[in-house]
């Protein structure tokens, strides 16, 4: 599959100006994988096989278009987690970007101040439509934990594109196409504008009402909204902060026919909320999400 040039890729011998693309979304689901799963599954999600990483967690991917949702954990209940992951609860904790190159992203990045970590790379096998076996490989940079809202940020370079953006994996019954948005609950959301900022430059930021931030990623945005803000809207719809801070609490996907996605829902027992031009279903122990679907 052809890809566009990702931000983050070499012009010139160094990193370009890295205009935020969204490039997945990642629910952790702890020991939980299989109860994740069947949830992801009822609310209309085609979900890759469960991969495994050399880094030693296991996943199923939600693909989409040009982004995706992971399920990120341990196939072994009360099984150890990567350390990495160890601390945060089931719910929506990684918001991560497309880059073209990590590892000049990284030093690009701590350059200007970002206190980025240094690249890394993993991989996972993968099965192949011709019965052939490969590897699915990654390189990613990542923020340190101290300088982002209660979760991970970071860059993820696809070294295998085409072993994640397959054709077969991208129907989904509940017709959903892309994310469109991400919602953040946040003390001061200008403190993470800042970071935002530095990672992406002034222009990146734009300022919503009521002190919400926004960041516009391609066709996706990350909207930071203080937290009385956010309880306003989801009410009891809203996640589980579960001992967590700043953290992600919503996303919202574009589906292709929101009629037919509410369809799918109602003869799955879920009875999502309608709101104008979408829909929402509220955060339940599986996910600790919450989640709209926009025509």
């Amino acid at each position: 599959m052809r890809r566009r040039r990702r931000p983050g890729s070499l012009r010139g011998g160094r990193a370009d100006a890295m205009a935020p693309i969204l490039d997945h979304l990642v629910l952790d689901v702890r020991d939980r994988m299989a109860a994740g799963a069947a949830r992801l599954a009822a609310l209309g999600f085609q979900l890759t096989p469960m991969g495994k990483h050399s880094l030693g967690s296991a996943n199923h991917l939600a693909v989409l278009a040009e982004d995706y949702l992971e399920l990120l954990g341990t196939d072994i209940p009360g099984g150890a987690l990567r350390p990495d992951i160890a601390a945060y609860p089931v719910g929506l904790n990684g918001l991560v970007f497309k880059t073209g190159d990590a590892r000049a992203l990284a030093g690009d990045l701590v350059a200007r101040g970002v206190p980025a970590l240094p690249a890394h790379e993993f991989h996972r096998p993968v099965d192949l439509p011709d019965g052939a076996r490969d590897e699915a490989r990654f390189r990613t940079t990542r923020l340190d934990r101290a300088a982002a809202f209660d979760g991970r940020i970071y860059w993820c370079e696809h070294l295998t594109p085409q072993h994640v953006w397959r054709k077969e994996w991208q129907a989904h019954p509940n017709g959903a196409l892309s994310v469109a948005r991400v919602l953040v609950a946040a003390r001061d959301p200008e403190r993470q504008a800042a970071m935002f900022r530095r990672m992406f430059g002034e222009d990146a930021v734009r300022a919503g009402e009521d002190g919400r931030v926004l960041l516009p990623c391609g066709p996706a945005v990350v909207e930071v909204a203080p937290h009385a803000l956010v309880q306003a809207e989801l009410g009891a719809a809203a996640p589980d902060p579960a001992g967590r801070g700043d953290h992600m609490v919503l996303v919202a996907l574009r589906v292709s026919d929101l009629a037919a996605t509410a369809a799918l829902l109602r003869a799955q027992g879920i009875a999502p909320d309608a709101r104008p031009g979408g829909l929402r279903v509220a955060a339940e122990p599986a996910l600790n999400a919450t989640l709209d679907f926009l025509a």
